[in-house]
């Protein structure tokens, strides 16, 4: 299934490929704050149609995860990173046009542990 996706202000718009079986919920101190579900997805199954360009990272912590997000709106619409060798992104459930988070499982995960 193709999932369409964007920012606030639509200045970013992207489509992932793939079947929500679930997300994370995440305590980190970024996550925490932004309070969006995430799935995880091959890197390779997101594909901008608008935008990708004006993406902006923030880093923290370990350097490793790339929390993307648009600069006009300040939405964040998913983060990147290599997961055991495999590019991967970590979409913001809350950024997708039809997703009910209520059918959604919803895991919590501990990353303010981490």
């Amino acid at each position: 299934m193709t999932h369409k996706g964007s920012c606030h202000c639509g200045a970013v718009q992207f489509e992932v490929e793939g079947d929500i079986q679930g997300a994370i919920m995440c305590n980190c101190s970024i996550c925490h704050r932004k309070g969006g579900p995430l799935w995880f997805v091959p890197r390779s199954s997101l594909k901008f149609t608008k935008g990708a360009d004006a993406l902006k990272d923030y880093f923290f912590n370990k350097h490793v995860i790339a929390h993307r997000f648009c600069p006009t709106c300040g939405i964040h619409t998913h983060g990147e990173a290599d997961q055991k060798g495999t590019p991967m992104a970590a979409i913001n459930l809350r950024v997708l046009e039809d997703v009910d988070l209520a059918k959604v499982k919803i895991t919590p995960y501990d990353g303010r542990s981490k």
